[in-house]
Formats: structure tokens, sequence, C-alpha cells
């Protein structure tokens, strides 16, 4: 286990990659800016991350081509509100090049990141805060989770999607987002994660490391298929 200097307070930063496309929404852009509730999707998930108390600030980072986000964002405003245009061709990539800016703004090892996805866009404060607590004296870090309900089933290769085996579905958990660990500790397992890599925790994982899990809520899910968009929608106009 890495060692920081003691008697040094961390700090909270959220980073927030949105430099991908959303190829699986449907969409005729990227995702992120799709309209949901009146607002860019991006907005509402930005909107509870600044209403976080620990945070001390939020980097998005985006594509190095986006000219749309100061347009349909333009409340992402102020001393909390930071954005970097060096986003990658992939997550792992966009991650590791927003944490070289939270590096090059004075963010330190010790301090803590929490990554998020910009299309979890029902997220609440208090959930964050709650990841926070449970974190915060831990030595690895953990991520907001979700244990599993549903009868998981393997599917069979092949033209159809036909049955090959049920999944024991116990002690397994969905993963979600913020994903919070020590920028000392992130940075180096993302340097040696795979192109299979497609979270936070899977490549801190892949170090040795067992990442705390926190219990979330259904409703802290990831809007991806064109159907979670209205899903989506009605579950935010009902707040």
């Amino acid at each position: 286990m890495t060692n920081y200097p003691l008697g040094l307070q961390p700090r909270c930063y959220a980073l927030v990659p949105a430099a991908g496309v959303g190829a699986r929404s449907g969409a005729d852009g990227p995702k992120q800016y799709v309209p949901l509730a009146g607002r860019p999707m991006m907005a509402h998930t930005l909107q509870a991350l600044a209403e976080v108390p620990d945070l001390v600030a939020t980097l998005v980072v985006l594509a190095p081509d986006d000219d749309q986000f100061e347009t349909l964002l333009p409340e992402f405003a102020g001393e909390r509100a930071w954005v970097a245009r060096c986003g990658g061709a992939s997550r792992a990539e966009t991650v590791a090049n927003g944490l070289q800016e939270l590096l090059a703004r004075g963010a330190q090892a010790h301090d803590w990141v929490l990554v998020h996805d910009a299309a979890r866009c029902l997220l609440r404060a208090e959930w964050v805060q709650r990841l926070i607590s449970a974190c915060a004296n831990d030595e690895v870090g953990g991520l907001l989770a979700l244990p599993l309900a549903d009868t998981l089933k393997q599917a069979s290769h092949g033209r159809e999607n036909r049955v090959l085996a049920t999944v024991d579905r116990q002690a397994k958990w969905a993963a979600q987002t913020p994903q919070m660990f020590r920028l000392g500790l992130l940075r180096p397992a993302l340097a040696g994660a795979d192109a299979g890599v497609t979270d936070e925790a899977s490549a801190v994982e892949a170090l040795g490391h067992q990442p705390l899990l926190v219990e979330g809520t259904l409703e802290n899910f990831k809007v991806t298929w064109p159907a979670d968009f209205a899903l989506a929608e009605r579950l935010l106009k009902s707040r």
C-alpha cells in the first residue's frame, strides 16, 4: 500500500469524463448534450456535484474539438467549475489526462478524486457525500454499487441470443459511479490498465487492491440505450 504524508488533510475533487460520443444511445450527437427535462443531460449531473460541500472543484474533461460545452452549459462557472479539453480515445485515457490536469492545478497525490459518468444524470449530492464519508478513512477507496437482484443469464455465441448458463448472482454487484480513489493510486493504476478496463475500480483491482463497495441506488443508472432517455426524463421531471 502506498504511504502518504501524515498530517495532510486530503481534498476531494470530482472528475467527469465527457469526451465520448455515446454511440449506443442512438442520439444524433454526444449524448451528454441531449436535452432532458429542459436542460442538457450533463447539466443535471454537474448541478448535483456542485451541491456536494466536500468537493473542492469539479473538472469536466472534454474532447479537444468540443465546441458546445460553454454554449449549452453557461451556468457551469466559478472557482469550483473547471474545464479541460484533453479527452482521449478511451475512458481510461480521458480520466488519466484529467488526473494530469488536476495535478497541474494543484492537486496532490494524497487527494481524493471522484470519477463520475456524465450520463448518470440522476445523481444526488447526498449519495456522493455518503461515498465520501464511507471512504474517507479507507486505505484503498471505493465506489457506489448496487447488489444484483435479477437472475443472470450467460448468452451463447452465435446469431441468436440463447441461454448458455445461469450465473450465480450471490455476492455480485453492479458498479456505478462516482468511484473514489486517491490520485496517487489511480494514476499508476490507469497507466498500467489494458484495453479491457472499463472503470477506475477495475484498474485499481488489477494492482491487487480491493475497493470498498458502498451501496447506491437503482435511480443512479447510466443513460445508455434509447429507452433510457425517456425514463431519465420522467424521473427528473418528478423531482
